[in-house]
């Protein structure tokens, strides 16, 4: 696995180089440890200063705050590629899913106008929320990834959330040993968006 890894991330560092933009929120922002230790700087250390990788993320932020704030970020750093790490935040306040949908639809089309390709990364909520709502906030991600045919990371945390040792105190933040895992289930979505951005160039 660390071999499949490493040579993943030497095509991308062969790759043109790229502005990648990640917007999210505290998942993304480090929210609870260095932010030198959280995931996007790991990313950055990954790609290289080939790549440039703005971190947007506001912890605290909702796909609605997400979507007011997305316009001025796209005119300001002109993105390749938008990561967008939002909805952890609605769904612990029980907002609409569907609003939530609306929000994050208006950012995958704002960033495909601006010509950035978006990759969207999923989160999940504890099920004591219901079945129907979780089944109806877990179906927002997939929904629009099939819509705009843009790749998904259904879950951001997966083999972290139920590892208590790679969870901060409040069950919601994870540590800083899980960034690098945060870092693999990103790129699983991502190192595939930079290759074919290399054999573009390439062709």
């Amino acid at each position: 696995m660390v071999a499949v890894l490493c040579f993943a991330a030497g095509h991308a560092v062969n790759a043109r180089a790229a502005t990648l933009l990640v917007v999210g929120d505290s998942l993304s922002a480090a929210h609870g440890i260095e932010r030198d230790a959280g995931w996007v700087n790991l990313l950055r250390q990954r790609l290289g200063s080939q790549h440039q990788v703005i971190n947007a993320s506001i912890s605290g932020d909702t796909t609605s705050s997400g979507a007011a704030r997305l316009p001025e970020l796209l005119e300001r750093h002109a993105p390749d590629i938008v990561l967008l790490e939002l909805g952890g935040n609605d769904g612990l306040r029980g907002l609409s899913p569907q609003q939530m949908k609306l929000n994050l639809r208006d950012m995958i089309e704002k960033s495909q106008a601006a010509d950035a390709r978006v990759l969207l990364l999923g989160i999940e909520i504890p099920p004591n929320y219901g079945a129907s709502y979780t089944d109806a906030f877990r179906g927002v991600f997939r929904q629009l990834s099939e819509e705009y045919a843009i790749p998904l990371v259904p879950f951001i945390l997966d083999g972290i959330a139920l590892q208590d040792a790679m969870m901060q105190d409040d069950g919601i933040h994870p540590t800083a040993e899980a960034q690098p895992t945060i870092l693999d289930n990103v790129w699983q979505g991502l190192a595939p968006m930079l290759e074919k951005a290399s054999t573009t160039t390439n062709d």
